[in-house]
């Protein structure tokens, strides 16, 4: 049964971006491979593009989908679900729910702070909870 944690992101603190960089890094340094799924191609080479600006000690290897060594990287971005490789750990970033969250062990989700995004996020849960996954909710840390 899956783990999908949601993170409540507050108002004028972090981007769900910004924190699911975060988040990568922390399960690379706990020797985790990672699938982060955008909303669109744009919000991929953002989150690339943030990944690339941690500080030098928590360098994440990575790389957009269709790029870097034929073996892969520990960290995948995606932006078309069809694109998503099958980790232990995905970063959700869109405003769906996983089509298929039996194949991860792991999915990270965020509740952003306004109120269209937030309800698209609840509705998330729910899905989430329907597919009998084990739910979890804490606020992120800024």
């Amino acid at each position: 049964m899956p783990q999908v944690m949601f993170y409540q992101l507050a108002a004028n603190a972090k981007s769900a971006a910004e924190r699911a960089c975060e988040l990568v890094a922390d399960a690379y340094a706990n020797k985790q491979k990672v699938a982060v799924m955008c909303e669109t191609q744009s919000l991929a080479e953002d989150v690339d593009e943030l990944l690339w600006q941690l500080p030098a000690k928590r360098f994440v290897p990575h790389n957009l989908h269709g790029e870097g060594p034929p073996s892969g990287t520990p960290v995948v971005i995606c932006w078309e679900e069809s694109q998503l490789v099958r980790r232990p750990l995905v970063v959700n970033l869109g405003d769906t729910m996983l089509s298929n969250p039996q194949q991860y062990q792991r999915i990270i989700d965020f509740v952003p702070a306004d109120d269209a995004e937030k309800q698209a996020a609840r509705v998330r849960y729910k899905k989430y909870q329907q597919a009998g996954c084990n739910m979890q909710f804490t606020a992120a840390e800024d």
